[in-house]
């Protein structure tokens, strides 16, 4: 388990299709002291707990049972929620959307989420 400065209690949206990969994700998120919210497998699902819950950054797969996240990752860009892509497809499966957020490779290091996640935060305090 890695503990990491800066990820404790920040409310994390993880939207993934695959179950297992959703179980394993929540519990390498949950050991870094975060708050996990979902997971949620489908992008209306993810839209409705985006209007109604507090997220502070977001891991999302790209290829949600055919369907692409980009929907999700486009509202969470407008409220300025940093997010995080993983995905089996790495950069080529975003097509060249969202040049400016990190990716990760399925599968990755838990140390590897937790950079991507503290980078993303870090960028967003850098921002505002």
């Amino acid at each position: 388990m890695i503990m990491v400065e800066g990820l404790t209690a920040i409310r994390v949206l993880v939207v993934e299709d695959e179950a297992l990969v959703a179980m394993a994700l929540t519990g390498m998120l949950e050991g870094f002291g975060c708050l996990v919210v979902g997971p949620v497998g489908r992008v209306h699902r993810a839209l409705d707990l985006i209007a109604t819950t507090r997220i502070d950054a977001a891991v999302l797969d790209v290829n949600l049972a055919g369907d692409k996240v980009f929907p999700v990752a486009e509202e969470l860009t407008r409220r300025g929620v940093p997010i995080v892509f993983a995905t089996g497809y790495g950069t080529a499966g975003l097509d060249g959307a969202f040049p400016d957020v990190r990716v990760l490779q399925k599968p990755y290091p838990e140390v590897a989420l937790a950079e991507a996640l503290g980078d993303a935060l870090m960028r967003r305090s850098d921002q505002g």
